[in-house]
């Protein structure tokens, strides 16, 4: 008999904790939950106070009928899973579903898989925390509750197939509003003045100050009347001020801004950031990556203290115990650290290196002194006006923690001057300066920008949405459902005005810039932003931030035994239910739907509008009376239900359109469903994404016709002159026989180019016939 049975979630978290223990435990991984909610009636029956039905998930049975054996054999079986709420979930259902006996059964958790860790769990087990489960248990009640009852409205309503998500849709609807502030921010333009004055010091050597006036103006003219003025003007120092400064070091990471920094430094995805980051723990190189505390412990800021002495020296050293701020924290656990400090580098993949390396630098500057800067700040007169410059100037005095990691910034808008870490000349007030040159520049206002995933979590997390656990499959949940893309937008040449001062000559010019570029940036989709406007007219409860926000401290409250989860659900379950009932019986169909004026050669409605496989234009209306159909244009990528005009609609009725003749048979090029394409002779060819159908010429069409003949050609195995619809062709998935337009796999065991006429027929006789998919 086995002494003792530990089970974990996860095959790699197995083999790190194996190491640790001795030969008297056997460590198996459950693959994650073992149960999971029952799809029919929701995953609740409603008469019995809420009490979820579970089923255990197919793929499972095996592994349950595995441990079984094993728990019932061993002497003690060690729950070993997580020490989150999912992870205590998970530790449940191998209870329930193993039918343990809790005599037998203990609770182990740890925030790290180190081997004092392991051991001290094993020294301290507890029994099941009921509490941790009910509020994990609600949150997959209430989530289903919202997700299997909006859905089927959704798709009445809007559009098949569709879904929403209590923390999905409010993530859209950030993004949509963000969206629509960006579409009717209006750019207003001033013009900022700077300067670059020459001082002369007492040993003759001339050095430049650069400042900045205090005040914008709001037109050319007042900026030129400015520089008028200052043709003639004398330049004396008035104040200089000195104040000493200093900057703090960021706190640990915790899960959401480990992906933020991630993000910003890395260049990863907040998905990306934590499946590197559950390597990383489960191999045992830093602590539990889903927490929501900067606490560290006494052992940790030992070793963080006898790090930084032996690399630096004890000047840089300040212990800083962090305590969290935000909502719902747990300050039993740890910010994300390494679990060996003294380590600087690992071993493993080249992402998994630059992740580790982030957090140990963010771990051991917080433990680390302040940056001790000074800042001088230099008023300069103007003799002929009352306004004033302004020269900043930093010195960094010690660079305490700055020596090993500084914190990113979004930069979203970038309105910085450059000003701010000028080194100064040593000025006294009285001193008179000398204009070298004086610029007024046109400035536009910036918009608002659109959220990056990073950006997103940090919002998400401000208005208490969401948890830890939550923030990456919520983030690729509404990108994989059409609702939301992350993609680059290319900026547009703008013109901007500069007067220039020099020598006692004010001259003009104008300028170009990019403006508007961006990169990696969250943009809602028309399907994305009809599902919320619909969602916020029909249920504004669920689409509300501060009910969401809410939620989540209710949860909060059952995860320490404040609430019963049950009646919590039943609170919020029946006004609900009766708002779905309401919306299946009287809300209107929405599609998005925008009339953009009239066709002048039909004199027929142009309008756009959700169609069946997205967004779309048409021309007409599909009238019982009338004879005349409407026509249908798929919309371009780029553009939007929102903002298309009339122009760029009947662009799209171009297609399809003919670019003449390739070997006696016509050529057009046309949109599909699948994209633009070239159809000659009865046969159709792909665009390239690089090829545009609106500008495509005929040598181009003719060139890709050549290479989709080659590339059959190559795919060709064997032709039958008996029956020319018979091939046997070599595709992405290996070979098959194609006949009468219909395709059907050769048996591995069976070699293509050996296949004979009689073969061929043989295989498709024996093929059974598709079933016609039933209405949903």
């Amino acid at each position: 008999m086995q002494e003792n049975l530990v089970i974990v979630e996860s095959p790699a978290k197995a083999k790190t904790i194996e190491k640790f223990l001795g030969k008297d435990f056997l460590v198996k991984s459950s693959m994650g939950h073992i149960r999971d909610l029952e799809k029919k009636d929701f995953g609740i029956d409603i008469k019995n106070s809420f009490k979820p039905k579970y089923v255990i998930s197919p793929d499972k049975k095996k592994i349950v009928t595995e441990l079984k054996k094993l728990a019932s054999e061993a002497k003690t079986v060690w729950l070993a899973s997580d020490e989150d709420r999912e992870g205590e979930a998970i530790a449940w259902h191998l209870q329930e579903v193993l039918k343990l006996d809790p005599k037998r059964t203990k609770r182990i958790v740890f925030h790290e898989i180190t081997k004092d860790a392991i051991v001290g769990a094993i020294q301290n087990p507890r029994n099941l925390d009921t509490n941790l489960v009910n509020a994990q248990q609600a949150r997959r009640v209430l989530d289903r509750i919202v997700g299997f009852e909006v859905s089927p409205v959704l798709w009445k309503k809007v559009k098949p197939a569709l879904s929403a998500g209590r923390v999905q849709s409010v993530a859209v609807r950030l993004i949509v509003e963000r969206e629509r502030e960006i579409r009717d921010f209006k750019s207003v333009s001033s013009f900022r003045v700077n300067a670059i004055f020459l001082a002369t010091g007492t040993d003759g050597k001339v050095s430049e100050v650069k400042a900045e006036l205090s005040k914008r103006f709001d037109t050319k003219n007042e900026a030129l009347a400015f520089l008028e003025k200052c043709k003639n003007a004398e330049f004396q120092v008035s104040d200089v001020v000195k104040k000493p400064g200093k900057r703090s070091p960021a706190q640990p990471f915790t899960t959401s801004t480990l992906q933020q920094e991630a993000s910003r430094k890395l260049g990863f995805s907040v998905s990306q950031t934590m499946s590197v980051a559950q390597r990383l723990y489960e191999s045992g190189k830093i602590t539990y990556m889903r927490t929501d505390s900067v606490n560290l412990s006494n052992l940790a800021l030992n070793s963080a203290k006898k790090k930084i002495t032996d690399l630096l020296g004890e000047k840089y050293v300040k212990i800083r115990k962090h305590t969290t701020k935000s909502k719902g924290a747990q300050e039993a656990h740890e910010a994300i650290r390494p679990t060996y400090i003294e380590q600087e580098t690992i071993n493993g993949s080249a992402q998994e290196k630059r992740l580790y390396d982030l957090i140990w630098k963010r771990t051991i500057a917080s433990q680390m002194q302040d940056a001790v800067l000074e800042r001088t700040t230099i008023t300069v007169d103007i003799s002929t006006s009352p306004e004033k410059f302004v020269a900043s100037g930093e010195v960094l005095v010690f660079d305490g923690f700055l020596k090993v990691y500084m914190e990113g910034t979004d930069e979203e808008n970038g309105n910085g001057n450059g000003n701010g870490q000028e080194l100064l000349p040593p000025l006294k007030s009285g001193d008179q300066l000398r204009a070298n040159e004086i610029s007024a520049t046109e400035k536009f206002s910036q918009k608002p920008p659109r959220y990056t995933e990073a950006s997103l979590v940090k919002k998400l997390e401000e208005l208490g949405i969401g948890r830890p656990s939550t923030y990456a499959p919520t983030i690729t949940t509404i990108q994989n459902r059409g609702y939301v893309v992350k993609e680059d937008k290319q900026g547009t040449n703008r013109k901007y005005s500069a007067l220039y001062l020099k020598d006692g000559a004010i001259k003009e010019k104008t300028l170009n810039e990019i403006t508007g570029a961006e990169k990696s940036k969250m943009f809602p989709t028309d399907i994305g932003t009809v599902v919320n406007d619909f969602l916020i007219k029909n249920f504004e409860l669920i689409m509300d931030y501060n009910f969401t926000a809410k939620v989540e401290k209710e949860f909060d409250d059952i995860a320490v035994g404040k609430q019963v989860w049950n009646k919590m659900i039943e609170g919020f379950y029946n006004p609900f239910h009766e708002r779905i009932e309401t919306a299946l019986e009287k809300s209107e169909r929405s599609k998005g739907e925008r009339v953009l004026g009239i066709d002048p050669a039909s004199r027929n409605q142009v309008s756009v509008k959700i169609g069946r496989f997205g967004p779309i234009a048409q021309i007409g209306e599909a009238l019982n009376d009338s004879d005349e159909k409407p026509r249908f244009a798929s919309l371009r990528p780029g553009q939007s239900l929102e903002t298309i005009s009339l122009e760029e609609a009947l662009e799209l009725f171009r297609m399809p359109r003919e670019l003449g003749e390739f070997e006696g048979k016509k050529v057009n090029v046309g949109i599909g469903r699948f994209g633009p394409y070239i159809r000659h002779n009865n046969k159709f060819v792909s665009l390239t994404k690089d090829d545009d159908p609106f500008s495509v010429t005929l040598e181009r069409a003719e060139e890709l016709i050549k290479l989709k003949r080659e590339k059959d050609e190559r795919s060709v195995l064997k032709e039958f002159d008996e029956d020319p619809d018979l091939k046997v062709l070599q595709g992405r998935w290996g070979p098959y026989i194609s006949y009468k337009k219909k395709n059907y796999k050769i048996p591995k065991s069976v070699e293509p180019e050996k296949l004979n006429l009689a073969d061929c027929m043989g295989i498709i006789e024996k093929t059974p016939k598709a079933k016609k998919a039933g209405k949903k």
